[in-house]
């Protein structure tokens, strides 16, 4: 493969290692579908291929030589740049290149926590913790549902303006959802880190093909960054030195916190919990996270006592978790 990429596209050596790279790291992330790739796609360079010069000015090798690019950046920017690590993405973005950099961030002393924060992430409710502290969707939905009418108009007219504007509108929307995301993982690291509990999450891994919804619901679910507010709450709590504890999601929504009792019939609609056993009801959301929150006071249990095993006789164990089965119905 290597060879034939660098006889058909004329590329350098690096830049063809970074291309497969590419492509063999979309395959990887999601094995049931094909990736498919723009002609204007990001490349990503890594240090061979792309050096800065001061804050002025970037080196990049391209198929014609290197090149000295001038670069603008914020203050903000600027102070970081000695902290950059690992590759770079070179993206285009409405006309304008665009290079996106990682750089590492100092991280807390770790946090001894003397409890847990169970977060569970809806649709109605973005973010709901053990404790019923809620964060609303309501005003996403009405910018979603607006941007919405506004997108299918746009779309209709099919003009040149009309496609300007829906890209705008688009990449507005993008950072809409974005600052909402940071807003609700920085208030919940603020608790946490208030409180010194550690953070406690459902492992989202594959909610988009697991999670059923009702018809008006998909959109929302579809469209809602599930993955970037984890990632932002994940990376948030590093930095301030708090543990993230995963667990596995299923049944958090049926199981009683009072009785114990495992049941669909346990949450009759999306919003409500009312147990068939005990007759105890709460905000199914909040239901979600008391028991994300006892569920992470397992796993992390099994975690110190495979710990200590370890250290006493050398034998390494496995903590996987597993819900309760249910005790009637399906």
């Amino acid at each position: 493969v290597y060879y034939d990429v660098r006889d058909k596209f004329k590329l350098s050596a690096q830049l063809t290692i970074r291309a497969i790279a590419k492509v063999c790291e979309s395959y990887k992330r999601d094995k049931t579908i094909k990736p498919t790739f723009k002609p204007t796609g990001a490349i990503v360079y890594d240090q061979r291929i792309l050096s800065f010069r001061k804050l002025e000015a970037i080196s990049i090798l391209t198929n014609s030589g290197r090149l000295t690019v001038p670069i603008r950046m914020g203050e903000y920017q600027k102070v970081r740049l000695d902290r950059i690590r690992g590759q770079a993405d070179l993206i285009l973005r409405n006309g304008i290149f665009y290079l996106m950099v990682v750089v590492e961030a100092p991280e807390a002393s770790k946090v001894d926590a003397v409890g847990t924060l169970g977060v569970d992430l809806g649709i109605v409710y973005l973010a709901t913790d053990n404790d019923g502290e809620t964060f609303s969707g309501k005003q996403v939905d009405k910018v979603r549902e607006k941007n919405a009418t506004l997108r299918t108009d746009l779309q209709e007219a099919n003009t040149p303006s009309a496609m300007r504007h829906l890209k705008r509108l688009s990449n507005r929307e993008a950072r809409f959802h974005r600052d909402i995301n940071h807003i609700i993982s920085r208030k919940i690291v603020a608790k946490a880190k208030d409180t010194r509990q550690a953070i406690d999450l459902e492992d989202l891994k594959g909610i988009r093909k697991s999670v059923t919804v009702r018809r008006t619901q998909r959109s929302r679910l579809h469209s809602w960054a599930f993955y970037q507010l984890r990632s932002f709450i994940e990376y948030k709590a590093t930095i301030a030195g708090i543990p993230v504890i995963l667990v596995n999601p299923r049944g958090t929504s049926h199981i009683c916190p009072e009785c114990g009792h495992n049941e669909r019939a346990n949450r009759p609609n999306r919003d409500t919990f009312r147990c068939v056993q005990c007759s105890f009801s709460d905000n199914a959301d909040h239901i979600a996270a008391i028991n994300i929150a006892a569920r992470a006071v397992e796993v992390n249990q099994r975690i110190v006592a495979c710990n200590e095993v370890k250290a006493i006789t050398g034998i390494e164990m496995k903590h996987s978790y597993k819900p309760p089965v249910s005790t009637r119905g399906n």
